[in-house]
């Protein structure tokens, strides 16, 4: 069997369009099975705390998330309506999927997974450690095994992904790579022209 196909995938966990760029990904790895493997890398749309937003103004932002909603191939989006967060910044989110990492394949799948459904429907502050605990448990894995997000080498690596993203030219997300091509693509593209490219990558003519 050929080698597989190697698509990197830089995301960040606050951002509207990435959850709909994992859906894409989804997609493409449900039709290309083991002929496709991705790689999920940190990007940091916050990389540090800001100052605090009030919550008005942020619930006012959330109503953006309907411009990804309305993608007819979009997963759920729901503004925000609770009391929680915002979000202090991007880091936190990374840390817990690092750790969820690990674990291992399907742990980070299921934890990248809910931290966008926690956040962009059911408006939950995924940068409050509470918050993350909680979701961890919900994913079944290990309490012990969620002090990797708090090692100091876990938050190295999440951001040397991120330096590594902006000597590479990517200053947004999400952006796809095809390994061997080494061209980051901005931007979460229709699903046609991602299956174009992990076909013709297929037949080797990329």
């Amino acid at each position: 069997m050929p080698a597989p196909v190697r698509l990197v995938v830089w995301s960040d966990y606050l951002c509207p369009w990435c959850h709909l760029g994992t859906r894409r990904v989804r997609r493409l790895e449900e039709e290309f099975g083991d002929a496709l493997a991705v790689e999920w890398r940190a990007f940091l749309l916050r990389p540090v705390p800001a100052g605090a937003r009030p919550l008005e103004k942020f619930r006012a932002y959330t109503q953006s998330w309907l411009r990804p909603a309305a993608e007819p191939d979009a997963p759920e989006f729901r503004p925000w309506a609770t009391d929680a967060g915002p979000p202090s910044h991007s880091v936190p989110a990374h840390l817990v999927a690092k750790a969820a990492a690990a674990v291992g394949p399907d742990a980070f799948r299921a934890m990248h997974d809910r931290l966008l459904c926690a956040y962009f429907v059911e408006n939950r502050d995924i940068s409050d450690t509470e918050t993350q605990r909680a979701l961890w448990r919900e994913v079944g894995l290990a309490t012990a095994a969620f002090a990797v997000a708090e090692a100091p080498a876990t938050r190295a690596a999440v951001l040397a992904e991120h330096r590594d993203a902006l000597e590479q030219g990517v200053n947004g997300v999400p952006a796809l790579m095809l390994v061997g091509n080494d061209v980051p693509t901005l931007g979460a593209m229709p699903y046609e022209t991602y299956r174009r490219w992990i076909a013709r990558a297929l037949r080797g003519e990329i």
